[in-house]
């Protein structure tokens, strides 16, 4: 289709390249020799020019936006051949290239190619050749580039040019870009626009941000050894401070409780290092039914004598298990006497991992879902398809995994998915693979031992390339066999269709043709074989998420779609109902296999409510700053159960902070931290307006005068989400995740008394409105800073025990006369120093210090480290 194939490597007629007599040199035509040694010496350089649109930027596109990068390549030994490309992955599309020998085209996706030009004459040893390249929007991360780009020739196997991969930081663990010049230039390279008013997070803004959480950090250590995360909704402390003695570990009885239904968490108690003992300190769980309480409620009793856990049912005794856990401070003999009675302020609490884009590996899922139960999150949202892989074996359709699982190097895309998203040739990186039925089933067991329900999302009718690609390919490999039945049977692509559309990922052959009858046998086929596999674990499937989102305007030029709107008995009279009229037959189907439906509130939104079933769930991912939480307020006034995914807080892809060297995408938000994710307030989303700001750090106005919730409307729950766009390994995964999650867990099951009520009445919010009192902000804030303090001093050594790789912080730091003062985000973490002594010393109070100065966080076990910071004198 666009590429040569790493095994055959060939391009179409029509791209091959002149040999070139430019000045007079002859260049031959490439070996596989000469293809081996450029990716070996080639060195690659990618440098951001400015954010800074010119009349050089296309103002049809983007708004105008463009921003500039110049790519240089460097030969390291005389190249002496033509005929040969690069292939290289780039989020936002090239508009237009400016090079003296090389051209840059956009293929699809995020897949481009630098062709060399009539003109190329090759590279003597040690020359630099350029080309600058316009491309949409704007850059603000260091990491919106992409590894791996693929030197090919026709015939020849392709190679990843070696200057352009990643490696992995050795104090961090994390993935690093070493071919991407660091971002120095705050107005260039830092903002988006001249009404942008983000400031860069200096160490020295983030020494005053911190120091509001550190400024009591002796008192609170006397509450961290009470604290529970999740916050119980009604605890009461025995007087005195008095305590229960657990020298000996605990010895558990259980009267009506299955021994299975609570192994997880005791396991989880014994690997913190509270294990069950004949001597010690009796616990008995019991589970006592109340229909009056919602799932998962409990009650946790500890007195000299013993701990007491009863719940409406084995969650709710898993739950208080859980409680038990948090209380317990690593090491500690004692535990608080105290009383809870406890249940969720929503019933469904979850997290979602994209392992489509980029593979995640079963050992992680099964991590997450251990920390996921340790918090009480009670629903894993897997995202097993999109445009760039399908990750889950359908035994009766092969080509799903055998094809659409992987990416390499494939023009026709019949051995594998082109190399979107930096993934290189090599079929068994780890961005790669999928998870096979028993995989799955395993899955599916952890998750039903922790209290966990997996929901599964294979996306369509957009996002779905991956899914058309492997169709296409039994279409072809059953047209090679004669066999036209079978070839037609799950088609979901219309040949004949001359639409020229692209999806927001820039994709121009991504959406399934919703006009085929073959795209429903494809829906019925998956997803009978999905809800066996969910039967055969002992999780039944009961709820499915079609994703719906972002359908690109597809099939207006399909000949299929003309026949069907033309003369069809569903009530379809224009092409722009098709998208709502596949949601609405999916449902249907669905609903004719006992599942309920779920899906993203853009597509939903479309949808005619007396064809949906009754029962609907849309997770709702409108922006707050750009008012929606009027869209929100819709879907619930639909009476749909909707779970809110605010981006704002909500996408743990997103940069932690606002620096161009933290990780990930920022189209809603450039800093969400685990602080923003703790002052979420789900339940009232437009009073955000009064103490967020928008992705470009200016105020925002939110009308709620004009969509506000129905009276008594509540929300089903919240969600957070990791997308993998540019996630590639599973420790990035974690870091983007914890301890994020934490303050997910504390939103999804308490609601604190600081949190603002709805106003059903409507209301319009904005920095000068003052719903949000002071005297809320001032117990928010304290709330804040015993939760962080509490992580740092209990929580994350629990989260080194079971080898999670969290996000360390960067440390706030400044010096003053020669003394180095810092502080940390999370009080109880250890900081470490360097200055010109060359050895790093933990740092404790403030100290005298002399030439360079680094600063930098320490796991407790000492198995990782922040990322270092460069301290400059005032």
């Amino acid at each position: 289709m666009l590429l040569g194939c790493e095994q055959s490597s060939q391009v179409s007629a029509d791209h091959k390249l002149k040999t070139s007599t430019a000045d007079s040199v002859s260049l031959a035509s490439p070996s596989q020799q000469a293809i081996d040694e450029i990716a070996a010496t080639l060195d690659v350089k990618y440098r951001l020019i400015t954010n800074i649109p010119t009349d050089k930027c296309d103002a049809k596109i983007s708004d105008g936006a463009c921003f500039e990068v110049e790519l240089s390549f460097t030969a390291k030994q005389a190249i002496k051949v033509n005929d040969w490309s690069i292939y290289f992955s780039q989020i936002s599309p090239v508009q237009s290239a400016v090079g003296d020998e090389l051209l840059v085209e956009h293929l699809n996706g995020d897949l481009h190619r630098i062709v060399l030009k009539d003109n190329f004459s090759g590279f003597k040893a040690g020359e630099t050749k350029r080309v600058v390249f316009r491309a949409n929007f704007w850059m603000l991360s260091e990491t919106d580039a992409l590894p791996n780009y693929l030197v090919s020739a026709p015939d020849l196997k392709a190679r990843v040019i070696e200057s352009t991969q990643s490696q992995i930081d050795s104090g961090t663990g994390l993935e690093i870009l070493p071919f991407v010049e660091p971002f120095t230039d705050e107005l260039r390279q830092f903002k988006r626009s001249s009404e942008d008013s983000t400031t860069w997070l200096t160490h020295k803004a983030l020494y005053q941000r911190n120091l509001a959480v550190n400024s009591n950090v002796k008192g609170d250590k006397l509450s961290v050894a009470k604290v529970i995360i999740p916050t119980p909704k009604v605890v009461r402390y025995h007087q005195n401070n008095e305590v229960a003695d657990i020298s000996q570990g605990i010895k558990v009885n259980l009267t009506n409780v299955a021994q299975f239904k609570v192994n997880a968490a005791l396991d989880r108690l014994a690997r913190l290092g509270l294990k069950q003992n004949e001597f010690g300190l009796p616990v008995q769980l019991a589970v006592v039914l109340d229909a009056s309480k919602a799932i998962g409620s409990y009650q946790l009793s500890i007195s000299k004598q013993e701990i007491s856990i009863t719940g409406v049912d084995a969650t709710g005794v898993f739950n208080g298990l859980q409680s038990l856990a948090s209380l317990y401070t690593v090491g500690s003999t004692s535990l608080p006497l105290l009383h809870i009675e406890d249940e969720p302020h929503y019933a469904f609490r979850g997290m979602l991992v994209d392992v489509a884009r980029n593979f995640h590996s079963k050992a992680f899922i099964l991590s997450l879902l251990d920390q996921m139960a340790a918090y009480k999150l009670n629903k894993l949202h897997l995202h097993l398809g999109d445009d760039e892989g399908w990750r889950l074996e359908i035994p009766s359709l092969p080509e799903l995994t055998e094809i659409s699982s992987k990416r390499c190097f494939d023009t026709q895309e019949q051995t594998c998915l082109i190399p979107q998203l930096g993934a290189g040739v090599d079929t068994s990186s780890s961005v790669n693979g999928y998870y096979s039925v028993s995989d799955y089933a395993e899955i599916l067991q952890a998750a039903t031992a922790r209290h966990i329900q997996v929901i599964p999302s294979l996306d369509m009718p957009g996002h779905s390339r991956a899914a058309m690609k492997a169709m296409t390919a039994r279409f072809n490999k059953y047209q090679a066999l004669e066999d036209e039945e079978k070839a037609q049977q799950f088609l979901l692509d219309d040949f004949d269709d001359k639409t020229q559309y692209s999806s927001v990922q820039y994709y121009n052959d991504n959406t399934i043709n919703v006009c085929l009858e073959s795209s429903y046998a494809f829906v019925v086929e998956v997803m009978t074989q999905v809800k066996k596999m969910h039967a055969d674990a002992g999780q039944p499937l009961t709820r499915y998420h079609i994703g719906a989102d972002e359908t690109a305007g597809a099939w207006l030029e399909s000949p299929a779609c003309k026949a069907f709107v033309a003369n069809n008995d569903k009530g379809v009279t224009k092409m722009s109902e098709l998208g709502a009229y596949f949601i609405e037959r999916v449902a249907s189907i669905l609903s004719e296999l006992d599942i309920e439906t779920a899906g993203w509130s853009d597509g939903m939104e479309h949808t005619r409510k007396e064809n949906m079933p009754a029962i609907v769930q849309a997770n709702a991912w409108d922006v707050l700053s750009w008012g929606g939480h009027g869209k929100v307020h819709g879907l619930a006034n639909r009476d749909w159960q909707v779970v809110i995914s605010s981006p704002d807080a909500l996408y743990f892809d997103f940069p932690y902070e606002a620096d161009p060297k933290e990780h990930g995408y920022y189209w809603a938000s450039r800093q969400t931290n685990t602080e923003k994710v703790f002052q979420f307030m789900p339940d009232n989303l437009p009073v955000h307006a009064e103490f967020w700001l928008d992705r470009q750090d200016n105020a925002y106005v939110a009308d709620d005068t004009k969509t506000p919730l129905a009276k008594g409307q509540k929300f089903l729950g919240i969600q957070g989400q990791l997308w993998s766009e540019n996630t590639r390994t599973d420790a990035l995964v974690e870091h983007k995740v914890f301890p994020r999650l934490l303050a997910l867990a504390e939103r999804a099951w308490y609601l604190p008394n600081w949190a603002v009520p709805y106003n059903y009445q409507g209301a319009k919010y904005s920095q000068d409105t003052q719903v949000f009192t002071t005297e809320m902000q001032k117990e928010r804030d304290a709330n804040w800073r015993l939760f962080a303090t509490t992580l740092g001093q209990k929580e994350f050594v629990k989260l080194d025990i079971d080898g999670i790789d969290y996000r360390l912080p960067t440390v706030g730091a400044i010096i003053e006369q020669g003394i180095l003062k810092a502080n940390i985000a999370f009080p109880g973490l250890v900081i470490e120093y360097q200055d010109e002594q060359q050895k790093w010393q933990p740092y404790s109070k403030p100290v005298a210090v002399k030439g360079m100065v680094k600063v930098r966080s320490r796991s407790e076990n000492s198995s990782r480290y922040s990322r270092i910071t460069q301290v400059t004198g005032l």
